[in-house]
């Protein structure tokens, strides 16, 4: 069928259905994992839309918004997802506070968590970036038109990616004491002796991370996103339970000097031990969806080599963005060494930055993520369609329902950043004067957030066109931003506060590289839906500035009148947020902002089930 785009430029072509259900057709997404009857929270399966429902994108007001029942489907979907993914997160945030409080973040801190990056900052590099940019639409496709529904396609793809991750796991455990120099050049000798011991544990992780990464996808391709969403909380209750050990044997403070093996061996075994644990119940969740691997070889004609040029963009990107990682791990660490040698007794360094991190995109990952995890298989269905009226309505969609949350919980965040802080990590081998400095960096971290996520919805949108040519070229800006910064901040500021404007850097990195994909995109799809998008995000922030009055009122309030302690800690992030979220709900209501009426119709659905 054709049919003319009012938006789109021109014609576009729409694939005949093919027989069964297929990744992407459906608005209405099993996203929560097996459950008993769509009344009790299971949604239908892919093939009980129509495909033209499930295409169409563009509602009567242009701006993409769909029918009520196609945006209420994609929220139901996502809700129920974002239930696991909020596990996962709350689990993730536990398993950081009883690793803080067992390990600190200062140099044993910093030597755990730089081994501990770096397989992932490897995975990442040869693997895992690989996952949403080319393997899920490439799935798709092949699902789609392949005569065996891509099964072939899909027993070369993981028995290459096996071979690879074996081979890449094995060299770096091997490299292992050169890797740690890359990124703790300035660890004090004894640090780096005890980095690289763990390291040789850690490292054991690439190969579950990246069997991680193409199970999900492969999972996703299939409509399956719970398996995906709860196994790191299997993971992320291993790792506690490791941190917890390791503070009951060893007790708090240890450093590199006096930490002994057998504790490293704890903390390093274990850590890898939850990683297998998250691999193999994914591998059993696939197997579950009735997919058998059979491992083949025979790669030609399989379309693997189209698909791997592809990526040769993705990694061009993928290397800049961990270059990125690269000067901040590197440039954190010296500054930590910097302020233990200055007497600064304060812990600012990577682990500080971490932590700091783990907080900061709590919000983004229980709202957003869910939001894209369901989007893309659909948006790279669309985009393989032409269907550019239906790409520019999930993006819109996407971005407003999930700025709608983030944009007063950013502004939340930074105002009770030291006392949610201090409230979270405070205890154990973590002082509150250290506590304070992860709060400084999540304040800088959290005014960016809706920047980073909006940056990240667009690379979406290129990864679905399987493009990915462009996010690199943008990632060079990106680079250069970020890299430029957190090397002024490391000329110009104390020790103490080196991290603070490294995180500076990279969130203002974050407002150039979705200036510049905006403007690509505009062009590439015939807009945006800026109308909408634009006028949504000042509602929004004009509804949310009483919020910001009245956290600053509650603020100084306890800060003159309680002062210092669990109360404040508690009672501050507690009163503003209450009042706060009062308030916006009634502006954003007044300011008529429609995103509004939609939550409270979603919420009001559900209740009355």
């Amino acid at each position: 069928m054709v049919t003319d785009s009012p938006n789109g430029g021109g014609k576009h072509r729409r694939s005949p259905q093919p027989e069964g259900p297929l990744p992407g057709e459906s608005t209405l997404r099993p996203s929560g994992g097996p459950m008993p009857s769509f009344e009790e929270g299971e949604l239908p399966e892919p093939g009980a839309v129509p495909a033209g429902d499930a295409a169409s994108g563009s509602g009567a007001d242009g701006a993409g918004a769909g029918s009520g029942s196609d945006s209420g489907g994609m929220m139901r979907s996502s809700m129920i997802m974002a239930v696991g993914t909020m596990a996962s997160r709350l689990t993730g945030f536990a398993r950081t506070i009883v690793l803080g409080a067992a390990i600190g973040t200062h140099l044993l801190g910093d030597a755990y968590h730089t081994a501990h990056t770096i397989p992932f900052i490897l995975n990442d590099l040869l693997i895992g970036g690989l996952m949403a940019s080319v393997i899920i639409p490439f799935l798709v496709k092949r699902r789609k038109n392949d005569a065996d529904g891509g099964k072939a396609t899909e027993d070369r793809l993981f028995t290459t990616t096996v071979l690879a991750l074996f081979l890449l796991t094995a060299a770096a455990i091997l490299a292992a004491e050169f890797l740690i120099w890359m990124y703790g050049s300035r660890f004090t000798p004894v640090q780096f002796e005890a980095s690289v011991y763990l390291a040789r544990f850690l490292l054991a992780q690439i190969f579950f991370v990246g069997l991680s990464g193409l199970l999900s996808a492969m999972l996703n391709t299939r409509g399956k996103f719970g398996a995906a969403v709860w196994a790191p909380v299997l993971n992320n209750v291993v790792i506690m339970s490791v941190a917890a050990v390791f503070l009951w044997v060893a007790g708090p403070g240890r450093t590199p000097e006096t930490v002994t093996d057998g504790q490293l061996t704890l903390l390093g075994a274990g850590t890898a031990g939850g990683m297998l644990l998250q691999a193999v119940v994914l591998f059993v969740a696939l197997s579950r969806t009735g997919y058998r691997w059979r491992p083949r070889l025979d790669l030609r004609g399989s379309g693997l080599g189209d698909a791997l040029r592809t990526a040769g963009w993705m990694m061009l990107y993928t290397l800049l963005t961990q270059a990125g990682l690269w000067i901040t791990t590197n440039i954190a660490n010296a500054a930590n060494v910097s302020s233990i040698e200055q007497g600064l007794d304060v812990g600012a360094g990577i682990s500080a930055y971490n932590l700091a991190y783990q907080l900061f995109q709590l919000p983004y990952a229980i709202i957003a993520v869910s939001l894209i995890t369901v989007l893309l298989p659909r948006m790279s269905a669309h985009a393989d369609d032409r269907n550019w009226d239906a790409v520019r309505g999930d993006f819109s969609r996407t971005l407003r329902v999930s700025a709608f949350v983030l944009v007063p919980t950013a502004f939340a965040v930074a105002m009770f950043a030291e006392p949610l802080s201090v409230l979270a990590f405070a205890r154990g081998s973590i002082s509150v004067g250290d506590a304070s400095s992860i709060g400084q960096i999540l304040a800088v971290m959290s005014l960016g957030l809706v920047p980073f996520t909006v940056f990240q919805l667009m690379l979406r949108v290129f990864f679905a066109m399987g493009d990915t040519r462009t996010p690199a070229m943008i990632g060079a800006a990106n680079l250069a931003v970020h890299s430029g910064l957190a090397l002024v901040s490391y000329l110009l500021l104390p020790p103490n506060l080196v991290v603070v404007g490294v995180a500076s850097g990279f969130m203002v990195s974050f407002l150039s590289g979705l200036t510049i994909a905006g403007l690509v995109l505009s062009r590439r799809i015939g807009g945006l839906d800026g109308k909408h998008i634009i006028g949504t995000m000042l509602r929004l922030h004009l509804a949310v500035v009483p919020s910001i009055a009245a956290g600053l009122g509650v603020l100084w309030f306890f800060d003159a009148y309680v002062g210092p302690g669990l109360a404040s800690y508690i009672g501050a992030p507690v009163t503003g947020c209450v009042v706060g979220a009062l308030l916006f709900l009634g502006f954003a209501r007044l300011l008529r902002v429609p995103e509004l009426s939609a939550a409270v119709e979603l919420v009001r659905g559900r209740m009355r089930r």
